[in-house]
């Protein structure tokens, strides 16, 4: 591994694969030769004087989340070098994820936080069919309440507030049935809340019986792959997906998944449109084809082989471990948000004087 310390190492182990994979292949022409200083630039974090360490925690964002496999790195610089015009990209990556992903629509979002923010926008517009512009101070008048378990309330509520929505707690079944009125324009569903009482299919059914569309965000919750299509096909209008996490796409891009109206009325709410709650969630051409390259690398991944990849890499570090005194490790996997293995170490800090 010692070849990839260094991005210079990782570009030159790429196309070393790829000049390898394609030497047999006499009837395609000679791949061109590297850019002038494509792979000798400055290392800038050691420029600015930012340290760089080895990730063992996880996807957070805090940390810059996941590492883009190579050919997702080489899409981003390849679509650098030439401009094309963003709405049409959007479009056509749209297009192609939603088929990808068996959903009626798709966008590339400035994260999945962007994609919560542009989903509510979307509901809100529909409901009330509104201008963009109206969301979110001048919704006085307007349908706007957002239907939520009490248990699902978390710190990403202020992405659904941008729009000027008010929440409805419910807990019960009984709750949830008496919440809906006519200024109820959305049902938010957290995918990976600990506790609630109404499962994913009632908080679906009840919804749609008042005509409500439901919103499931589930940005950190791949793997298992089969989850980009399992939410919307099981009903949920809407779904968002982080890409940096799981998908190891850029860091800030997202995808929100669903029904072909609702991604259409949430394009209309976000950038290059001026006058609308997204203009500021930029998504630029690089971060649009770096994560259409994410899903595909992503999608034609070998489950089981991720798994075994990442048992490895547990039992790996727990092997190295297991001489320190009172140390215990046990590899576990959450049962939803970021289900891979994670190595959970415990070792008595009095006898060991060292602090986690």
């Amino acid at each position: 591994m010692q070849q990839f310390q260094t991005r210079r190492g990782l570009l030159a182990w790429t196309r070393n694969f790829v000049a390898g994979g394609l030497a047999g292949a006499a009837s395609l022409r000679a791949a061109p030769p590297p850019e002038p200083g494509m792979d000798e630039g400055e290392d800038y974090y050691d420029k600015l004087g930012v340290t760089k360490f080895i990730n063992a925690a996880g996807t957070y964002t805090i940390l810059t989340a996941s590492i883009m496999p190579p050919p997702v790195q080489a899409a981003v610089a390849r679509a650098a070098k030439h401009p094309v015009r963003l709405i049409e990209l959007q479009t056509k990556a749209g297009e192609y994820l939603a088929k990808r992903l068996r959903c009626e629509g798709a966008m590339v979002t400035a994260g999945a936080a962007s994609a919560l923010t542009l989903g509510t926008a979307a509901c809100m517009t529909v409901a009330n069919q509104c201008k963009p512009h109206d969301m979110p101070t001048n919704v006085a008048g307007l349908k706007n309440e957002v239907i939520v378990q009490k248990a699902h309330r978390y710190d990403y509520d202020h992405a659904l507030s941008n729009c000027g929505i008010r929440f409805v707690e419910v807990e019960t079944m009984a709750d949830y049935e008496a919440a809906f009125r006519d200024r109820t324009v959305m049902a938010h569903f957290f995918n990976a809340a600990e506790r609630g009482q109404i499962s994913r299919e009632d908080w679906i059914r009840v919804a749609h019986k008042h005509g409500v569309p439901c919103f499931n965000d589930a940005a950190a919750d791949v793997p298992p792959i089969s989850n980009l299509w399992n939410y919307t096909q099981m009903g949920f209008d809407l779904v968002t997906f982080s890409g940096g996490k799981g998908i190891r796409g850029p860091q800030n891009a997202g995808l929100l998944l669903g029904r072909k109206d609702l991604i259409e009325a949430a394009a209309a709410n976000n950038n290059p449109f001026d006058d609308c709650v997204g203009r500021g969630m930029k998504v630029a051409k690089e971060q649009i084809v770096g994560m259409v390259a994410a899903v595909d690398w992503f999608v034609g991944q070998s489950e089981d082989a991720m798994q075994a990849e990442f048992q490895q890499r547990a039992k790996r570090i727990a092997a190295h471990l297991k001489d320190v005194p009172t140390l215990e490790s046990r590899i576990v996997v959450p049962p939803v948000a970021n289900q891979v293995p994670h190595l959970l170490l415990r070792y008595d800090q009095q006898r060991l004087k060292i602090a986690a």
